[in-house]
């Protein structure tokens, strides 16, 4: 089976009432397109894959044993994406899957050098939340001079074999911009809509939200100034044995990685399609 043209990463935490809706949309948005949908389910109390069971998308739904936080439930869907461009959508629906459609059908067919990171035109947000992430943005373009207006929209599109390559570490999400940027890549952004919570509330408050970025802000800080970039790699060989040390299969063939072991697989079909309308 040929590795399809795009993943669609979705982590979730209590989101009962959300997927079902999600997954139909991205049904309608991305029917007879090559794409599949990986959803991670962490630890919620009641199992996500009970609400997915008869959704119009064919699905693979991921389990955590036991609550890992978002970063770690995208680093499990990215482990076992097969899609040449791997994308993230939030899981309470606020993210529209036709944006992401329109970002796919953009720039799908192009090569993939650069990130592609949702700009939220008018955010849906509390004041806690929105208060935090506007001073979080502030202090992080300071610091990291990624230039990205809204790096803490949930929608993002990436190339998949820089994905699989991310160092992992706890609230990692946040900083996919500069960890392309650290990479070589481009930031492309792009202009998508921002709706209402249909069911339940955010999973974060004021004091979590602060503390722990501005650690982890540090600790991107250093790691972006510890990277060294040598461009493109060319390679010459000589001698009738010589073998070329470079892999020639074109960056879907890369095998997905094996999930962890505390990772329980519920797996049903993958969409096969044309990626193009």
């Amino acid at each position: 089976m040929n590795a399809p043209q795009l993943s669609i990463v979705i982590p979730v935490y209590n989101e009962a009432g959300n997927l079902s809706p999600l997954l139909s949309e991205i049904e309608a948005a991305f029917h007879g397109r090559s794409y599949e949908v990986i959803l991670v389910d962490d630890g919620s109390d009641q199992p996500a894959a009970a609400e997915v069971v008869g959704a119009a998308a064919p699905v693979r739904v991921l389990s955590h044993r036991r609550r890992a936080g978002k970063s770690r439930a995208l680093m499990t869907g990215f482990r076992a994406a097969h899609g040449v461009w791997i994308a993230t959508l939030d899981g309470d629906g606020q993210n529209d899957p036709a944006d992401l459609a329109a970002i796919a059908k953009t720039y799908g067919d192009e090569r993939p050098t650069f990130i592609v990171a949702g700009v939220r035109e008018q955010r849906n947000d509390g004041v806690i939340k929105l208060l935090t992430s506007k001073s979080a943005n502030l202090i992080r373009k300071w610091m990291l001079r990624d230039d990205c207006r809204d790096t803490g929209c949930g929608l993002k599109m990436m190339p998949g074999a820089f994905v699989r390559t991310l160092p992992y570490f706890d609230n990692m999400h946040r900083f996919f911009p500069a960890l392309a940027r650290r990479a070589g890549l481009d930031v492309v952004e792009y202009d998508i809509s921002d709706r209402p919570r249909r069911h339940g509330t955010s999973k974060y408050g004021f004091f979590d939200r602060a503390a722990v970025a501005l650690l982890d802000l540090i600790g991107v800080y250093w790691l972006s100034r510890r990277s060294s970039e040598p461009g493109e790699v060319s390679e010459q060989s000589f001698g009738s044995e010589a073998t070329p040390a470079t892999d020639p299969a074109p960056a879907q063939a890369v095998p997905a990685h094996t999930p962890p072991t505390d990772v329980v697989a519920t797996s049903a079909a993958v969409v096969q399609g044309r990626f193009s309308d």
